[in-house]
């Protein structure tokens, strides 16, 4: 497992040098000091890294141990958003905590506090997992009181995240399709309730399916986007050449600095940070499939699935995939809270593939043992 650790490892640390340099560029605009955000990037980069370490040494039972600890104190953080004093709006929306100069967005610690309790949940119910009541009906609960809380600040990109997540550990645990099913057709209904009485919602949802009917209001983002990959070619106007960032793209330094980068470096270094999520996500599985334990395996998995999905969303928005969501670019948007909980993600990577059997101890992985799954 030592070569998997090392290419993880190496394609994070790409990626996150790269954000550096893009996040120097997006963001030079925005501030009288042109080296203001990057400065706090790196500031978090180094808490990240010191996080990540520590999430390496720990021995893997402590996560399993304090899993739903680390959930309560997630839902405890969830609900002081909303308390005034406490909670810190920004555009209508209310996903921080104030802490002196300092804002922290609980959402983003809530996903790894799913995904340790979803673990926890299914390694002690393996054998129950495509039963209803002692397999799938309380981490359903867990996810329904969690996209809850979300939905309350409002933060649809992190709610649908965090249920796909969820949702492919149970089914990966054994969970019964029809249950499945069963339960995302509520949500769905449910979901689909919320985005009619949401007019901002409805109004991306419109901007995505006829976006230049929309240029001049939700489709803006979009349509400059879309321009600065064009713009970018094969390969790129040249680093700091973008010509959107100059406020065409309010989120230049955020959830659309992958535009900035298609536009300065174009469509093969587009390509390239593609290519690194993806091997990140081959990573993972691998670590996960090769695992000691049910939990570690199961967090192994949602941990990847969490970084690969979030940044499959992004790709997908910021390329007119999908509606605008605010879902940040793992280890390239600017965001000290979302690195800091991807870079403790991938420690905890790197401390299950630690344990891990050699791949050649056993010629049958252990993702997949033991389902007893009705259609």
């Amino acid at each position: 497992m030592q070569r998997t650790i090392t290419v993880l490892i190496a394609a994070v640390l790409m990626l996150a040098t790269v954000g550096l340099v893009m996040l120097f560029s997006a963001s030079m605009m925005r501030s009288e000091n042109s080296g203001y955000f990057v400065l706090h990037q790196s500031v978090w980069m180094t808490i990240a890294l010191v996080a990540a370490i520590v999430c390496t040494r720990l021995d893997i039972q402590f996560f399993q141990k304090t899993a739903i600890p680390l959930a309560a104190v997630c839902v405890l953080a969830l609900i002081c958003v909303r308390i005034p004093g406490i909670g810190h709006e920004v555009k209508g929306s209310w996903r921080w905590i104030q802490i002196g100069s300092l804002t922290i967005q609980p959402s983003e610690f809530a996903k790894i506090g799913m995904i340790f309790s979803a673990a926890w949940w299914i390694s002690r119910r393996r054998r129950y997992m495509h039963t209803f009541r002692r397999g799938i009906l309380v981490p359903m609960m867990g996810l329904g009181l969690f996209a809850g809380l979300l939905l309350v600040e409002p933060d649809f990109g992190s709610t649908v995240l965090t249920g796909l997540v969820i949702v492919t550990m149970l089914y990966v645990g054994g969970a019964n399709v029809a249950h499945l099913a069963g339960f995302g057709a509520v949500g769905a209904l449910g979901f689909a309730i919320l985005l009619i009485h949401n007019p901002n919602r409805m109004g991306r949802i419109a901007a995505f399916l006829n976006p230049e009917k929309h240029a001049q209001g939700e489709a803006w983002q979009l349509i400059n986007a879309l321009n600065a990959f064009a713009a970018g070619g094969l390969k790129g106007s040249g680093l700091g050449n973008s010509i959107q960032k100059y406020y065409y793209l309010p989120e230049a330094h955020t959830d659309f600095i992958f535009p900035i980068l298609g536009e300065e470096l174009g469509l093969i270094a587009s390509l390239a940070i593609l290519l690194l999520f993806l091997v990140i996500f081959v990573c993972g599985l691998l670590i996960a499939a090769r695992a000691n334990d049910d939990f570690g395996r199961f967090a192994a998995l949602g941990c990847t699935l969490m970084i690969s999905l979030q940044a499959l969303i992004n790709f997908a928005v910021v390329t007119g995939s999908m509606p605008t969501k605010g879902l940040a670019l793992p280890f390239l948007s600017y965001g000290g809270s979302s690195l800091l909980v991807c870079s403790c993600m991938v420690g905890i990577l790197v401390n299950v593939a630690h344990t891990a059997r050699s791949p050649t101890a056993k010629k049958r992985t252990a993702l997949f043992k033991d389902k007893k799954r009705r259609a």
